[in-house]
């Protein structure tokens, strides 16, 4: 499952954010100074998410199947014992690892498992049960999304990543779906981020809305964690 990725504003790079605290006060007013690190981190934030998606989808399949396989791993070296415990991950979108089949031997071992689904534009995910075999319907940008079912509240939520930084802030596809949603749940999941290793960023720039993961899991495994 991906965020929407954001729409407006300008395509090109910008300078890394943020410059406006190298001018004098009297130059820029602070609330100007706000605006424009925040367009900034904007213009930066989308410039890079498309290039890294851009470079994903240049991964082969082949690597990419392989590489799922180490993360696969590493989730359940993380997780361990799933019996009883409801697991949220998603349908796999633009080169994303495919978590499909791992999410079965979830079901196999006593877990269970959900996938989350778009409701609306700036309202948080809804999780609804699923495991394979059961039926399916098109959702937002025409990513599968179970059919039926009642919301439930995952234990666990892995969240597919664009880039990630030391401080397991997540770089998604701008919608800001998944923040909303960690920051409305009734009680807090233990929150893994997923990607490839040529995710790993100096920084995103994170914002006041933005939530860190637990942890970040990539084909080697669990490389970080947040103490």
């Amino acid at each position: 499952m991906a965020d929407k990725e954001e729409d407006e504003g300008p395509a090109q790079y910008s300078s890394p954010p943020c410059f406006m605290h190298e001018l004098t006060q009297d130059y820029h007013a602070p609330e100007a100074a706000d605006a424009q690190a925040r367009a900034d981190v904007y213009r930066w934030r989308k410039a890079e998410r498309q290039r890294r998606i851009e470079a994903r989808l240049a991964i082969s399949a082949a690597d990419r199947t392989a590489m799922t396989v180490g993360i696969a791993a590493g989730l359940d070296a993380l997780i361990g014992d799933v019996a009883g415990t409801l697991v949220s991950y998603y349908w796999p979108f633009r080169g994303e690892p495919d978590l499909r089949g791992w999410g079965q031997t979830i079901v196999d071992r006593g877990g269970r498992t959900a996938l989350p689904l778009v409701v609306a534009k700036g309202e948080p995910l809804v999780f609804r049960q699923w495991k394979q075999g059961d039926k399916l319907e098109r959702g937002v940008w025409n990513i599968p999304i179970p059919a039926e079912g009642e919301p439930v509240f995952p234990d666990i939520v892995i969240a597919p990543l664009v880039g990630y930084d030391p401080s397991n802030y997540r770089l998604g596809y701008g919608g800001g779906f998944f923040d909303r949603t960690l920051a409305s749940l009734p009680r807090k999941p233990l929150v893994i981020g997923i990607g490839y290793g040529s995710c790993a960023l100096p920084t995103i720039y994170p914002q006041p809305h933005d939530i860190p993961m637990d942890a970040i899991v990539t084909e080697k495994g669990v490389v970080q964690e947040r103490q």
